[in-house]
Formats: structure tokens, C-alpha cells, sequence
């Protein structure tokens, strides 16, 4: 007379004992007397901890780094505000100006005063003939003009030979730039570019690829609505 084999049970696994703990929410009320004796390694150290006091390590770290968070949002709120507020000023500025042969001008140089850029430069193209003749209007190929309005966004990232840096009175300093498309309608309208603003730096991260352009996009809608008084209409 044989006997029927006893089946094998298979072993419990860290798995098992975990869901089993997440579907009982109660087993650590029935058994308070585990938080105290469970002892697990700390993290800042190689002293043995209670559950509890495990816990609360963790509540710690998890409100330090909220509190990290919270003052990364504090700084970069409060340089924005400083940017805004630098922003006001430009635009007020260039308002000012009465004279439109020197808009170009006072453009680069608030922007430079305003925002700590060590170099900039304007061109616009297809002026009026009684602005033909100044600088801002002359020295941009074609290829230039061409490459102004392919922009939909500025470039920000390293000079990679850009004839708009032969704009600039040293260019041997432009170790980044950032190029600005200049449209009536704004930088994502579909017309064709009538200007370009470069910004450049020695700094190779003042404008690197990746970066914001909110900012240099108000700029350069800012600045073209302000040129577009000397396009040839």
C-alpha cells in the first residue's frame, strides 16, 4: 500500500512577506512590539537603528530635499524678477529714443548696460533709402539674410563661424553667441527676417545650446517691433 507523496511548499520569499505587509495595513497594530525591536542599518552610519527611528531618518532626508527644491525655486524666481525688471528698463529706454538713426545703437548698448552682454551687434536690411547709408544697414551677403529668417528660435551654442560675428568689434572674443532673428511678426511668424541681433561672450556657457530663450525672445520681438520703423514700406 503505497502512500500519497507530501507536495512540496515552496519557499516564502522577501516578495511574499513584503506583499503580505502592504495588504495588511493592521499586522503592525497587532504587533506593535516589532516597530521597537526591528533593528536596520542607518544610512549615516553603521550603528543599528529601530524601525521608527529608520522612518523618521527617512521623513528627514525626504523634507531636506524639499527644502532644497524650495529654495531652487526661491533663486530662480527671484533672478527671474531680476531679469524681468531688467527687461522693463531696456524696453522703457529704447522707447525714448527720438531718433531713428540711432535706434540701432541705443538697442545694443542698453542691451549691454542692462544685461551685462560684453558684445553686441545689429543689422537690418531692406531699410528705407534715407538709412541705406548707415552701418547698421550695410555689409550682410545674402547668405546672411538667408540664414536669419531659416531661424524660428534663437540660437544660443558656440561660434561656428557665423558671418553675423563679423559684426561684432572682436570677434576673437565671441566664444558663444546668441543669434537673434528680427521679424515684425514676431520670431515664429513666417515671414522673412529683416534683421539679425547678435549677443555674444567670452564665457563659453553664457550662451550655451539647451539654455532658456524665453527671455532673448522677448528681446528680439521687443527689438524688431522697435527697428520695423526703418524698413523701407
Amino acid at each position: 500500500m503505497s502512500s500519497n507523496p507530501i507536495p512540496s511548499v515552496p519557499p516564502i520569499t522577501e516578495d511574499d512577506i513584503a506583499n503580505y505587509l502592504v495588504n495588511s495595513p493592521d499586522f503592525f497594530e497587532r504587533h506593535a512590539q516589532l516597530l521597537a525591536s526591528v533593528q536596520l542599518t542607518s544610512p549615516h552610519g553603521s550603528r543599528a537603528v529601530s524601525l521608527q527611528e529608520r522612518q523618521a531618518e527617512m521623513l528627514r532626508d525626504k523634507i531636506k530635499a524639499l527644502e532644497h527644491r524650495i529654495m531652487d525655486m526661491v533663486r530662480h524666481g527671484n533672478e527671474n524678477v531680476v531679469i524681468a525688471d531688467r527687461l522693463h528698463r531696456w524696453a522703457r529706454n529704447i522707447m525714448l529714443v527720438r531718433s531713428k538713426h540711432a535706434l540701432p545703437a541705443t538697442i545694443a548698448s542698453e542691451i549691454m548696460t542692462q544685461f551685462m552682454v560684453p558684445q553686441v551687434a545689429i543689422k537690418v536690411w531692406g531699410v528705407a533709402a534715407h538709412f541705406a547709408g548707415e552701418e547698421f544697414a550695410a555689409g550682410v551677403s545674402d547668405d546672411a539674410r538667408s540664414f536669419a529668417s531659416s531661424l524660428t528660435q534663437p540660437y544660443c551654442g558656440v561660434n561656428s563661424g557665423f558671418e553675423a560675428v563679423n559684426w561684432l568689434e572682436d570677434k576673437a572674443m565671441a566664444m558663444s553667441v546668441a543669434l537673434l532673428p528680427l521679424r515684425v511678426g514676431g520670431l515664429h511668424d513666417a515671414s522673412r527676417a529683416f534683421g539679425m541681433l547678435v549677443l555674444a561672450s567670452p564665457d563659453p556657457q553664457r550662451f550655451a545650446a539647451g539654455m532658456g530663450t524665453d527671455f532673448l525672445e522677448r528681446i528680439a520681438e521687443l527689438a524688431a517691433a522697435a527697428l520695423s520703423r526703418l524698413r523701407d514700406e
